[in-house]
This record gives C-alpha cells, sequence and structure tokens, in this order.
C-alpha cells in the first residue's frame, strides 16, 4: 500500500482493504437529515470502516464565531482518532455518498492540520465504489483502543473573522466555495443573513468536478493559478457557509500540488454572528 495523501481511486483502495496500517472511514451526511448518513452506513458500508458524524465527530462546541459546524478542540479529535484506532503510522482513507463535500473533506482537512500526512479521499465516494460492484459490508466493528493520537491544530492554518478581514485588506485571496446563487444573495436555505464577505470571489465547490471525481491535477492547477493571480497559494484561504465544504477547495489544490491554502473556519455562518460585521449581495 503506497502512502496517499490527497486522493485513492477505488481500483487502488480494493486490494488494499484488511491491511493492518489502512483505517477507512465513511463520512456520508445529510445536512437536511442528520442521521441519514450513519443510517446508511448501518446499513452498507466500505468493510472494516468507522463512521464519522460530522455533527457529533468531526465538529465541536460553539465558540462565538464558530458558525454552524464549529472546529473540533483538539483534545476531542485526538480522542475520535483513538476511538477509529488511527495513530501517526496509519493510512486514512475517508469517502463519503460520492463528491467529497460532505464530509469526507473535512475529515482530510482535519487530519491534514493536525499533522497527519497519510490521509486521502476515496474519489468518486461510496457512489462509484457501487457501481464497481466492489464488497460491501454492514458489520460494524468495535471501537479501537489506541491512545489519543499525539497530535495539535496548526493554528496558522486556521482563520478567524479578524484575520479573515486583515488578509483581505492584505490583498489576500478569498475563496466562498457555495453555490453561486448563494454567494450572490438571491436564495439562502440555511442561514439567517443571505450574501457574501466583502472582497471575497466565489468558486462553487462543484467546479473542482467532472462527472462525480476531482479533475485532472494539471487542470485544477491552471484553474487556481488563474484564481491567484501570481500569488502564492498561501494567499488562499478557503470559506463556505460552515466550514465544511470549503475543505474541498484545499483538497483540490494539494491535490493539484498548490499547498499552503488556509480556511475560515467559523464562514459564512460564523461572519453573520456578528450584525455588525458588513454584508455583500450581487457579483464579486
Amino acid at each position: 500500500m503506497n502512502g496517499w495523501n490527497t486522493l485513492v481511486d477505488a481500483e487502488a483502495l480494493a486490494p488494499a482493504l484488511g491491511d493492518g496500517e489502512l483505517v477507512v472511514v465513511d463520512a456520508r451526511f445529510a445536512l437536511a437529515d442528520p442521521g441519514a448518513g450513519e443510517a446508511a452506513y448501518r446499513q452498507g458500508h466500505l468493510p472494516g470502516a468507522r463512521y464519522a458524524h460530522l455533527d457529533r465527530d468531526l465538529s465541536g462546541p460553539h465558540r462565538p464565531g464558530a458558525g454552524r459546524h464549529p472546529w473540533p478542540r483538539a483534545e476531542d479529535f485526538a480522542a475520535t482518532l483513538a476511538r477509529w484506532g488511527v495513530t501517526p503510522r496509519h493510512q486514512v482513507v475517508a469517502y463519503d455518498a460520492g463528491d467529497g463535500a460532505l464530509a469526507a473533506a473535512r475529515l482530510w482537512c482535519l487530519l491534514r492540520a493536525f499533522g497527519h500526512e497519510r490521509v486521502a479521499v476515496l474519489d468518486g465516494g461510496w457512489e462509484r465504489w457501487r457501481a464497481l460492484g466492489l464488497p460491501v459490508s454492514s458489520e460494524v466493528p468495535p471501537a479501537a483502543a489506541a491512545p489519543p493520537y499525539p497530535g495539535a491544530f496548526d493554528p496558522q492554518l486556521l482563520l478567524d473573522a479578524d484575520a479573515v478581514r486583515a488578509h483581505l485588506d492584505a490583498g489576500g485571496l478569498l475563496l466562498d466555495a457555495r453555490a453561486a446563487e448563494r454567494f450572490r444573495g438571491e436564495v439562502e436555505p440555511v442561514d439567517r443573513v443571505a450574501g457574501h464577505v466583502p472582497g471575497a470571489r466565489n468558486r462553487p465547490y462543484t467546479a473542482n468536478l467532472r462527472e462525480g471525481r476531482f479533475k485532472p491535477a494539471h487542470e485544477l492547477a491552471q484553474e487556481f493559478a488563474g484564481a491567484l493571480q501570481g500569488r502564492a497559494p498561501q494567499a488562499a484561504v478557503a470559506m463556505c457557509g460552515s466550514g465544511v465544504t470549503a475543505c474541498h477547495h484545499l483538497l483540490a489544490m494539494a491535490h493539484a500540488g498548490l499547498r499552503g491554502a488556509r480556511l475560515y473556519a467559523g464562514s459564512w455562518s460564523g461572519w453573520i454572528e456578528d450584525p455588525a460585521r458588513p454584508v455583500a449581495r450581487g457579483g464579486e
């Protein structure tokens, strides 16, 4: 088994199932029905896979400005990894229902920010795995007994609202991964205020995909280079509604060889917690 640190194909993952250094995590989730992903997992999942619930396992308690899916506390995430049996030597592969946005890329981002390099997202996810007729199991593995993961989140990778303002003032790029109509403020199905952070640019996370899979690395590199306009990848900060689908951009950039982009963890739902913050509507 090779070290995978961005994406892995189903064809490469299938023969590695059962390897003692591999931990597979099912991160299927539906915003409209928070229990649906776990119910689907219990009906069938990749053999040996653990389940990660977006609210329970990949988010933490609310703090001011943290948004709808607050970044978890390091000690809680370390305990979650221990329950899954993840240690620094393990290769982790996350998947969700298809495109990686809910919530495989979030787990990838959490692990990378925690200092874990060997983590990848299954390209095409559960949908492609099933389409290929690969093995499925309904057996839920018992909790593991690994020690708490000895990691910590890199604070340089996570921005709050004040840091985002400073980033924009310094000429940095803020990429909003929400759908264009949400960015423009024409509709808002989730949050109480519609619109976007003034100065942000819109790139829906779906622009990273073609037929349910990530575009080739060279195409993504060209597209993100166009957005960066000569700036280093570190000049990019991704955001969305709550800091989940934004992770899709960070994964796509890393796959394209553009490492170092950062995350506005609270994202739009965190931004609007303070009614004094400005709101923009319409185009960029």
